[in-house]
């Protein structure tokens, strides 16, 4: 199977990484077929010098059949060369954090409204669990 991937280069604590098409069975600095890219995650967002990509090259092995990395997909996303991919399954890391503590703040609030509409419910709820319990009781151990 070809992946879209990231190929790590430059010393250590300063990486450079390589856009590449590789057979995913190759390891990551590792053999592959062709280099369509660069990024520079040390660089700030803004500049132009973060991230090199060959478009045509890119969406030639997508036709392929190719399968980005998250990474590289989300680095595709944002230049618009594909789509850009839903969020991880963890969308509060997504959120910044000063916005995070604002909705921890609300979250509370909302826990004791649905406090106070689950008591309602809830005897409705336990009535038959009760009358279930006696009869599914273990038997006492008789010594």
């Amino acid at each position: 199977m070809l992946k879209l991937r990231l190929s790590r280069g430059g010393t250590k604590k300063r990486p450079v990484y390589k856009v590449v098409v590789a057979d995913s069975r190759f390891a990551r600095d590792g053999r592959f077929i062709e280099k369509v890219g660069f990024f520079n995650p040390l660089l700030p967002k803004d500049k132009k010098e973060r991230v090199g990509l060959e478009a045509e090259r890119i969406k030639y092995w997508l036709g392929q059949g190719a399968q980005p990395t998250t990474r590289v997909a989300r680095i595709l996303g944002e230049n618009e060369i594909m789509p850009m991919p839903a969020n991880g399954n963890n969308p509060q890391k997504a959120v910044p954090k000063k916005e995070r503590k604002k909705e921890g703040e609300e979250a509370p609030a909302a826990a004791t409204k649905a406090a106070e509409a689950a008591p309602a419910e809830a005897p409705k709820e336990e009535a038959p669990a009760a009358e279930a319990a006696p009869a599914e009781a273990p038997k006492e151990e008789q010594k």
